[in-house]
């Protein structure tokens, strides 16, 4: 753990993506929270609100240990962030799983909420830098594929979740066993990553590709003093805010929309939208983020953040008539919500280099922490109050969604107001000494 393992002579830079993605598959898990949502509120009389805050302190702690974890992660390399990542993740479910079992609501929010959370931070950024150093030709694709695992998390967590509370019970003890069992498993899983990750033995890992090192450096320090960082802030932001208020309440979310009419949504049903959801949020992650590779990060944001906007419309407009719709747009929004996030790495690199784009990045998800806090607290207090005001269905959800439009109107403006790094913040030809050419005996 001391230092990063370096990539022995003839090491295929596609070996680096799946370690990356057996970490981010397991903490993507935290898309599937929503499934959780009705037993608990059930188990331990809980509102919405209160049956989200696990979730919403989980995203916070990991903006937060993204930050101020980002050097660290620079400095020790992918293994030991990767390693750090999988013995806060596993642990939090651990101490969820005894709160569960004793009704102990205060413990699943640490276990969960900040435990976890910090793992979901370290693991989230470990192989960022490192992807981006291994694929400096491709830069939105390789931190696609990582990412995408984050996103993908869900479509293997929420039938998986579902199955177990439907075997172990909805009670606290089915909960809390299902807690315990997510929690071993994903050690074993993230293990993988660790194992298997490696960092380049130079900044040039292919010979027909470019220099890691190529093009306008700046440093984490210089970064967070420039516009550029924080229009790139309230980007992501506003676009993490209006995606993560659909995903964070789903399951319950599609049932209220269709309770009044002639086809309601069953419990199976609604786990099964928040798997396409995933789905969807997966698959936008790796696409968008390639697409970027060819149209560029700014063109992309504007679809992005344009076109989330008319999908939002169109749902408070006309979801509750029609099933199709109301999922056809759910899911172009997760896709831009996950194409957000694999995309703003890259986007990163091409404003500041590589050089500490893993610090500058563990610092924009600081973004990602107020987010997390913002879209399930409009979402679910505005649902509970209007809930308390006699209003039902579609009526739930009508006041949060246009909101949520107007912040996305927000976000395209702020990217519209991105503009190249002045001069002074540039460093010259920096180099790191785990990007220079390595001495390793043969």
């Amino acid at each position: 753990m001391s230092s990063p393992p370096v990539a022995p002579p003839g090491w295929s830079r596609w070996l680096v993506p799946p370690a990356a993605l057996s970490v981010h598959l397991a903490i993507g898990q935290a898309y599937a929270w929503s499934v959780f949502k009705p037993p608990l509120e059930s188990a331990l009389n809980l509102s919405g609100t209160q049956s989200a805050l696990p979730f919403q302190l989980a995203i916070v702690m990991l903006g937060l240990s993204a930050a101020f974890g980002g050097t660290l992660v620079e400095r020790n390399g992918p293994r030991w962030a990767m390693t750090v990542a999988l013995i806060c993740f596993s642990s939090g479910f651990l101490i969820s799983a005894l709160g569960a079992e004793t009704k102990q609501y205060w413990l699943i929010v640490l276990g969960y909420g900040f435990v976890g959370g910090i793992g979901l931070g370290i693991g989230y950024i470990s192989p960022v830098s490192t992807l981006i150093k291994w694929f400096p030709d491709r830069p939105g694709m390789a931190t696609g594929i990582a990412i995408m695992g984050f996103g993908g998390g869900a479509l293997i967590a929420s039938p998986w979740s579902a199955q177990m509370l439907s075997s172990f019970g909805s009670d606290n003890d089915g909960i809390a066993l299902a807690f315990l069992v997510h929690g071993l498993s994903y050690a074993v899983f993230m293990t993988l990553g660790v194992l298997l990750i490696r960092v380049p033995r130079t900044e040039k890992p292919v010979a027909d590709a470019p220099s890691a090192f190529e093009g306008v450096q700046v440093s984490a320090k210089s970064a967070i003093r420039t516009p550029q960082f924080w229009c790139l802030w309230v980007v992501l932001c506003m676009n993490v805010t209006a995606g993560i208020g659909i995903l964070e309440k789903a399951a319950p979310m599609i049932t209220d929309f269709f309770a009044d009419s002639s086809t309601p949504v069953s419990a199976s049903a609604a786990a099964g939208f928040v798997a396409l959801l995933s789905a969807a949020n997966m698959a936008g992650r790796i696409g968008w983020s390639s697409t970027s590779d060819l149209v560029g990060r700014k063109n992309i944001y504007r679809v992005y953040l344009g076109v989330g906007a008319v999908m939002y419309l169109l749902i408070a407009l006309f979801g509750d008539s029609s099933k199709p719709l109301f999922i056809l747009c759910a899911l172009v929004i997760l896709s831009f919500y996950g194409g957000g996030f694999a995309t703003v790495p890259a986007y990163l690199k091409d404003l500041f280099g590589t050089y500490q784009v893993g610090a500058i990045h563990g610092r924009l998800l600081t973004a990602w922490s107020l987010a997390g806090v913002l879209g399930p607290l409009i979402v679910n207090w505005i649902a509970d109050h209007q809930k308390g005001a006699g209003k039902h269905g579609a009526d739930l959800y009508t006041l949060s969604f246009g909101i949520m439009i107007g912040l996305l109107v927000v976000g395209f403006v702020a990217n519209e107001l991105v503009r190249p790094v002045h001069a002074r913040h540039h460093i010259p030809a920096p180099r790191e000494a785990v990007d220079v050419e390595r001495e390793q005996p043969a």
